[in-house]
């Protein structure tokens, strides 16, 4: 009884009834925007169809997502160019990063529109999550209803099959939990942070970035207790774990790609050229790039190129946190004595997430400009920018003129300049494109065997002719691939390297564009013709 009597307490003595009612609230933002961005094109969310969208990289993460939720891992070799894992058969990136997925997938099943109201989901669910950890008030609340509704990414990226909500609604978790132990420096809300940003570190390597924050922290809180060695001992050991277990992960479950995800020659030029030699390269790399990086900066101002416009979004956000950063740390300086300790103990929290979300920005442009290709990293600087409207919208000032500036620029970048559809166009069903899927679903149903001794292996791989087109010009409509049984595997292969290795290729069966160059081969080479249509032809090499 007197445990239930405090807990009475505590929940009206704290107004827990408000908070909750914002935070349920707020939660309902990510919802109500994708609602009304689809009715916005005349749609609804359950019109979105991942076989009508551009972006191939979401055919792998839904692919591999389907396998692993029916049968424990792909029995076919995801990879590229015939590539697969030292151990089972995922593709180039970590199986981490799409755990919320299989989760989600387990509990629910798996169709075509599952990752579309898992993100949802997650987004919502990360939402009220930092609502209730950070207690902002109703004039923070709008701030970042402003910000979060001109950031369009949000909605774009909730209504598709790319991973990045699942960074992002980690991240503002992460973020709203860092506030809250400042306020309360409790173990569990640290190792809370530990975990988190561990696993964003095994999701995708420059996650690393906020793992540092709960390292200062745990050090931090040593140093008080005249324990500093044991806090650098155990923060350094937790990190060590999180980069062992990324490098296995890597190392025995990684498909090696096209070429290096990210390039670490700027490092290693130290070993081979001398100190003299790493700097000059060091430098050297740096201003090349960093001219790119402008260039593609400036055309994204002018005509919307999308890594242009990420890369200006991206540096406004970084310069609105810098600013802040120096303000609050003047206001602390200044108001020394004058300022009520608890009054402090807010601004030293806020000017702390700021600080460290500000550097982390600093961080990931440098790994952007070092170790990176800009077009291919700038959908990176995404995850950057999200978490950045949420700890921006809490800063305390007077008019939050920095806020409205920046919603100002999101609306010109994401709003305004968005009309590529290729980043920007939600994918909706097509009836044209519905019905070639499920022609195709019959069609490999009935032509390719799952074998499932020994897998997974090469008899359950479909390779896929990348960028292939016929003599009119057409792009292989690889979207028809979502049609593949579950279990089999897709290695993505080059034209090029079909036709130089087609007798050593080791993969069971071959989709090609109707009419082009390997289609003629397989053809010539007396390969069975499995399935065909006026786009793509299925051929069986044993």
């Amino acid at each position: 009884m007197r445990r239930l009597d405090g807990l009475l307490s505590w929940w009206k003595e704290d107004k827990r009834y408000l908070l909750l009612c914002k935070a349920l609230l707020l939660a309902l933002l990510p919802v109500l925007c994708c609602l009304v961005g689809s009715a916005a094109e005349g749609r609804s969310i359950g019109e979105v169809y991942l076989p009508a969208s551009e972006w191939n990289d979401e055919l792998f993460y839904y692919k591999q997502v389907e396998s692993i939720v029916d049968f424990g891992y792909p029995l076919g070799y995801y990879g590229f160019n015939e590539s697969h894992g030292l151990k089972l058969s995922f593709a180039a990136w970590s199986p981490v990063l799409v755990l919320p997925w299989i989760v989600w997938g387990l509990l629910f099943g798996w169709n075509l529109l599952s990752p579309v109201i898992c993100n949802i989901f997650l987004m919502t669910l990360a939402v009220f999550l930092f609502v209730w950890l950070t207690k902002p008030t109703w004039k923070q609340m709008g701030v970042l209803t402003f910000l979060f509704c001109l950031y369009t990414p949000f909605v774009r990226y909730m209504l598709s099959g790319m991973p990045e909500i699942i960074c992002i609604s980690h991240l503002i978790v992460f973020y709203g939990l860092a506030m809250s132990y400042q306020r309360s420096e409790r173990a569990g809300k640290l190792a809370g942070l530990f975990i988190i940003s561990g696993l964003l570190t095994l999701m995708r390597p420059y996650m690393l970035l906020f793992l540092l924050l709960p390292v200062y922290f745990w050090i931090r809180a040593a140093r008080r207790q005249g324990k500093i060695l044991w806090g650098i001992l155990g923060s350094g050991a937790v990190s060590g774990m999180v980069l062992l277990c990324y490098a296995l992960i890597k190392h025995y479950f990684g498909a090696e790609y096209f070429h290096p995800l990210f390039f670490t020659d700027w490092i290693t030029v130290f070993f081979t050229d001398g100190f003299g030699g790493g700097i000059h390269n060091f430098f050297s790399t740096l201003y090349w790039k960093g001219r790119d990086f402008y260039a593609h900066t400036v055309q994204g101002l002018r005509t919307g190129l999308a890594s242009g416009a990420f890369f200006a979004g991206y540096l406004a956000t970084m310069a609105v946190l810098l600013w802040q950063t120096a303000a609050d740390a003047g206001k602390l300086r200044r108001t020394r004595g004058q300022m009520q300790e608890q009054e402090r103990e807010v601004l030293r929290g806020q000017l702390t997430a700021e600080a460290h979300l500000a550097f982390s920005f600093v961080g990931m442009l440098f790994a952007l400009l070092l170790m990176y290709k800009l077009t291919e990293g700038s959908k990176h600087l995404l995850t950057f920018m999200a978490v950045g409207v949420f700890v921006i919208s809490l800063m305390e000032t007077r008019f939050y003129k920095k806020a409205v500036l920046l919603g100002a620029v999101f609306a010109y970048l994401y709003t305004y300049k968005a009309v590529d559809p290729y980043d920007y166009q939600t994918p909706y069903v097509k009836a044209e494109r519905q019905a070639q899927v499920e022609d195709w679903r019959l069609r490999f149903d009935a032509a390719l065997t799952l074998t499932r001794d020994a897998a997974p292996n090469y008899d359950n791989v479909v390779i896929w002719v990348f960028n292939e087109q016929s003599t009119e010009g057409e792009t292989m409509k690889w979207q028809l691939l979502y049609a593949l049984p579950e279990g089999f595997g897709i290695s993505c292969c080059q034209k090029d390297f079909v036709l130089q290795n087609f007798d050593d290729l080791n993969s069971r069966y071959i989709v090609a564009q109707a009419g082009a160059e390997v289609a003629q081969r397989c053809a010539d080479a007396g390969l069975a013709l499995l399935a065909q249509d006026e786009d793509i032809v299925l051929y069986g090499r044993y």
